[in-house]
């Protein structure tokens, strides 16, 4: 069985769980709060995508990992990152603000980042990014999924109270299912590279993580809000860029999926370590 059928259900359905979770009213928050959102998104939009390529330049890695690491650092946001700002007791609202806005503004800078990154590696290998795909896709999967919770959020709340508590509870299962599929489906490719990918991987991870917060301080943050930039910053969607780099319509090629499954393990050790460490600090 192909597992793109597994991953863009999953996708799809998370991305609705995200939209359960938000407001109109949460997209107004860069004017209400525009010094935290503008640091927030830019971590997220430009941040995360410099230091990747800073990071891929620095490991002889080949042209299908470089493009998967890029993807995932072109995929921000997930609701999982604000039951994480909850836990580090962060800005819970900027961390939700934040995942609304860069899960829009995502559909389109992930094409157009990803089209430069596919053109610089890509030619060696004769891959290439159909564009017009990739756009689709994110409207189907990620855009309309998203409009539909916040509809059944807005006029019929109880019921999008009981479906959020139950998806939420399917999220985290989710993600390690699609990791354990490509796990067993790419084992070979990814014992052969584990090391030298699982490196960059970290490397970015831990890069992106310590400029988030070391520029939340410049910009003279609250704890809070610092807090909840970190976890935004390092909490990336791993479902989308699974699901772009496996899907037929786009990459078709499930070992440039493998960065994001790397990612998403590390990901989650490195920032409940992250909460456990403030919470420890605080008692």
């Amino acid at each position: 069985m192909n597992s793109v059928f597994i991953v863009l259900p999953i996708l799809t359905l998370l991305m609705f769980d995200l939209g359960l979770t938000l407001r109109l009213g949460d997209f107004g928050m860069i004017f209400r709060n525009p010094k935290a959102m503008c640091m927030g998104l830019f971590g997220q939009l430009i941040l995360l995508p410099l230091v990747a390529w800073g990071i891929v330049s620095m490991f002889h890695l080949s042209p299908l990992f470089v493009i998967g690491v890029m993807l995932i650092a072109c995929c921000p946001g997930g609701s999982s990152s604000n039951i994480f700002s909850l836990l580090a007791k962060g800005d819970v609202a900027l961390s939700v603000s934040l995942t609304a806005i860069s899960s829009v503004v995502t559909l389109f800078t992930l094409p157009l980042v990803m089209q430069w990154v596919t053109a610089q590696v890509g030619d060696q290998m004769g891959i290439t990014l159909p564009i017009g795909n990739l756009l689709a896709q994110n409207l189907l999967t990620m855009l309309l999924p998203i409009a539909l919770g916040i509809t059944v959020r807005h006029f019929w709340s109880r019921a999008a109270a009981l479906m959020e508590r139950v998806l939420s509870r399917f999220a985290f299962p989710a993600l390690m299912l699609l990791a354990t599929i490509f796990f067993v489906q790419h084992q070979e490719t990814i014992a052969d590279n584990f090391v030298e990918v699982g490196a960059c991987v970290g490397a970015f991870l831990i890069g992106a993580v310590l400029l988030a917060g070391g520029l939340s301080r410049v910009f003279r943050l609250g704890s809070q809000q610092r807090r909840t930039i970190v976890i935004e910053v390092g909490m990336q969607n791993a479902a989308q860029a699974i699901a772009v780099a496996s899907s037929p319509f786009v990459f078709n090629d499930g070992r440039i999926a493998i960065p994001a499954i790397i990612y998403a393990l590390l990901m989650n050790v490195v920032l409940l370590t992250y909460v456990g460490v403030l919470k420890w600090c605080t008692k």
